[in-house]
């Protein structure tokens, strides 16, 4: 008698969904990871964590149990630090969202991932859809949030995966380099993380480098 494929409980210990049906486990291997092991996690990289200009990359995002724990830890860091000063915490906030990025093969998980830093974010600045903020935001989590493959390192339309590098340069103003992403796994090799040392490196040159930008401007 052939022995049944072992899957795992659709529930964690705190009643969370840990699997959406166990089609989507054999076809996939979609099992979500749970809120109290991803901030067990990111306890052991803690400073990191609540860094506002730190980068996460989550290669298999999901619908995003890693990136709003991180966003959430980003977050409390803009209120401590710009909490007083409304234009400097809302130009942290949309940074802070820059420096967060994921990669994921379902479509569905992609904008439920979306969907849910959007809201973080919103709720966070008290902002609704008709606000600029609001927009630019949803342009970050388009171009950060990716639907394609991290094995293959493409979209889901078969061209290589790029990110965006976003810096704030200060003034309300932001700057955005795009690198493939094929390009920065070769930093592997070299001291360093995601999007560092780029002028030492000249291998990694940007695929297209945009003008600087305001909120209303990458709201458009």
């Amino acid at each position: 008698m052939s022995e049944m494929p072992v899957v795992p409980s659709s529930e964690g210990p705190e009643g969370e969904t840990l699997v959406r049906s166990r089609q989507r486990v054999a076809d996939h291997g979609e099992v979500f990871t749970p809120v109290w092991m991803v901030e067990e996690m990111l306890n052991l990289v803690r400073d990191e964590s609540g860094r506002i200009d730190s980068r996460f990359l989550e290669s298999a995002c999901g619908s995003g149990n890693f990136l709003k724990p991180v966003l959430a830890r980003k977050f409390s860091t803009v209120q401590s630090k710009y909490g007083e000063n409304e234009f400097e915490k809302r130009h942290h906030a949309l940074f802070s969202m820059m420096c967060i990025y994921g990669i994921e093969l379902l479509e569905d998980n992609v904008i439920e991932c979306r969907s849910a830093l959007q809201d973080m974010y919103a709720n966070f600045l008290r902002i609704d859809s008709s606000d600029i903020w609001y927009q630019a935001g949803q342009v970050v989590l388009d171009s950060n949030i990716i639907q394609g493959d991290a094995l293959t390192i493409k979209t889901s339309s078969g061209d290589p995966i790029e990110f965006p590098e976003w810096g704030y340069l200060g003034g309300g103003k932001y700057q955005r380099r795009d690198f493939r992403y094929d390009s920065l796994t070769q930093r592997s090799s070299i001291q360093g993380t995601l999007f560092e040392l780029f002028e030492e490196q000249q291998l990694f040159v940007p695929t297209k480098t945009y003008p600087p930008k305001s909120v209303q401007e990458l709201a458009l």
